[in-house]
């Protein structure tokens, strides 16, 4: 494999830092290339030379995020709610700037979109409707309450500015994911 030269790796940083501190002042729509070239400190062809537009960006931005949080649950798949979850919860707390401006603002709302798909992904395996407390209800209802909701605590937790510790945050999601899963 072959290595990134670290100006490219620091260019590609600065500008990602660069859309979401733009994104906490204004709509990701009225964002420019110019906006995000002044910001990062790069040349307009710079970026050009990373990204086809600041929609290209943020979709890597975004891309990069939800492949983390896939890594982080494979790690976790034999653990139990509650650990997996503060795996999770630990992750949202040191990328507080990201998740909050997406998930908290009107910064991104296919960000929004695109982590409650993968939640869906995610929780298709730990649903069984043939079963337990879920027998008889539909599947891919109780996925998509069980994903809605997770998306719906987690944009609470941020839009609140973290009223509990991501790890009460965690041991909650996970009792409640316990709860409806098991």
């Amino acid at each position: 494999m072959s290595k990134v030269d670290r100006r490219i790796l620091k260019t590609q940083e600065a500008l990602k830092t660069a859309v979401i501190e733009l994104m906490t002042e204004k709509n990701f729509d009225d964002i420019t290339i110019q906006d995000l070239s002044d910001k990062a400190n790069v040349s307009r062809g710079t970026i050009y030379l990373h990204y086809m537009d600041k929609y290209d960006l943020l979709d890597k931005l975004i891309e990069t995020h939800i492949n983390e949080l896939r890594e982080r649950c494979e790690a976790a798949a034999d653990l139990d709610f509650v650990t997996g979850s503060v795996i999770w919860t630990e992750y949202f707390e040191r990328n507080y700037a990201f998740f909050s401006t997406m998930l908290a603002s009107k910064g991104a709302p296919f960000f929004r979109n695109r982590f409650l798909e993968f939640l869906i992904e995610e929780f298709q395996d730990e649903v069984d409707n043939t079963k337990g407390k879920n027998e008889g209800l539909n599947k891919d209802l109780v996925v998509y309450f069980l994903a809605s909701s997770y998306v719906g605590v987690v944009e609470w937790w941020f839009r609140n500015e973290r009223p509990v510790t991501h790890l009460e945050l965690a041991e909650q999601l996970g009792a409640l994911l316990e709860r409806i899963c098991e």
